[in-house]
């Protein structure tokens, strides 16, 4: 049985901007990658209403998974949690569970749960919370879409916490070979080898270092033993 698939959709004007470097992609792939979900794609999307909703919807569709990153704070520019709810037909408003979270946090803090802090309270009908035990506002999983913030460190924590919930498949095995050798020069035998081990993928990823060309030669599959085979004859065929 393959393993379940994940898209990504990471959502805010400060990525698409430059003004802000995403990495919780690269950390959320890592972590699917070890859970046995495989993430096919990821997407970036402005902060703009009809863009998120169509993005959200095609994913979901599409992926056994959708995880969203960004836009679920206390500004009137955090728009994710409205526009997933419109995207599954879902109601949304403030939810005592969850008010009762940011009440308890705010309380500690001496700080006022206001109008602005209590948007992060509004969650859509149906959904169950993700437990954010950094700053204490929740994300939600609504149907197949995991919706989280987009402070790395947040989004890392709630990640930890989601995933043990979900089915997963086999872990991902990965092995890398670094060759001083040009992709023009090993081409016809990373394809020969990739025809004979059809159950793995098998990446070239070229490089050039001091005049000289090189490759970063990348092998991924489930199962150690085929991994393992393939890397054999490519050492080979390497000379190494």
């Amino acid at each position: 049985m393959p393993n379940p698939s994940a898209a990504m959709l990471v959502i805010g004007d400060e990525i698409l901007s430059g003004r802000t470097r995403d990495s919780n992609m690269h950390f959320l792939a890592g972590e699917l990658t070890k859970h046995g979900i495989d993430l096919k794609e990821a997407r970036m999307v402005s902060d703009d209403k009809v863009a998120i909703i169509a993005a959200v919807q095609e994913l979901a569709e599409g992926y056994d998974h959708l995880f969203t990153s960004g836009g679920i704070g206390p500004t009137h520019d955090d728009i994710t949690a409205d526009c997933i709810a419109e995207a599954f037909g879902a109601a949304i408003d403030v939810r005592e569970d969850a008010r009762q979270i940011l009440q308890a946090h705010y309380a500690q803090s001496g700080q006022e749960l206001n109008a602005a802090r209590l948007r992060m309270a509004r969650i859509p009908d149906g959904a169950i919370l993700i437990d954010n035990p950094v700053s204490s506002a929740p994300g939600f999983t609504l149907q197949n879409c995991h919706v989280m913030a987009g402070v790395p460190l947040v989004f890392q924590a709630m990640v930890a916490g989601l995933l043990p919930e979900l089915s997963g498949g086999e872990p991902l095995l990965s092995q890398s070979l670094r060759v001083l050798r040009g992709e023009g020069d090993i081409a016809a035998f990373l394809s020969d080898l990739a025809a004979r081990y059809e159950d793995l993928s098998i990446g070239c990823y070229p490089f050039q270092q001091n005049g000289a060309y090189g490759a970063n030669i990348v092998v991924r599959g489930a199962e150690g033993s085929r991994v393992d085979a393939a890397m054999r004859e490519l050492a080979k065929e390497m000379g190494l």
